[in-house]
């Protein structure tokens, strides 16, 4: 992550998979990502919400909700790296505002051709 972005990249590694989050200063989770063959999240149209681009691809984003948070504001999406396996990307914001912020920090995500997780 930019030093500007202020947050810290966590990273564990299984095989055939990668979890990664972004975590802001107070520990609170801004974005996380799941790498692997399959994602256990389906998209569905009417959650649509925003689109941008991440990696020079575009993306939807899904509109999704966290149990007891109503006005947290979440979004979900895929992302298809092209080896086979596919990133679900998540994201939670305080408000409309902030949700701006954390979807142009996702814009900025960039993904190495070669695997990530080690086996």
């Amino acid at each position: 992550m930019p030093p500007s972005s202020q947050l810290v990249w966590e990273h564990k590694a299984n095989a055939g998979s990668d979890f990664c989050r972004a975590l802001r200063e107070d520990g609170s989770e801004a974005f996380g990502m799941y790498i692997s063959n399959k994602s256990p999240f389906v998209p569905k149209r009417g959650d649509r919400r925003e689109t941008s681009d991440i990696d020079g691809k575009p993306v939807f984003w899904y509109r999704g909700e966290l149990a007891g948070k109503p006005d947290v504001q979440v979004r979900e999406t895929l992302l298809d790296l092209g080896d086979g396996r596919v990133a679900h990307i998540w994201l939670q914001a305080a408000s409309p505002d902030k949700l701006g912020e954390v979807l142009g920090l996702t814009q900025g995500l960039r993904f190495p051709s070669a695997r990530l997780s080690s086996k």
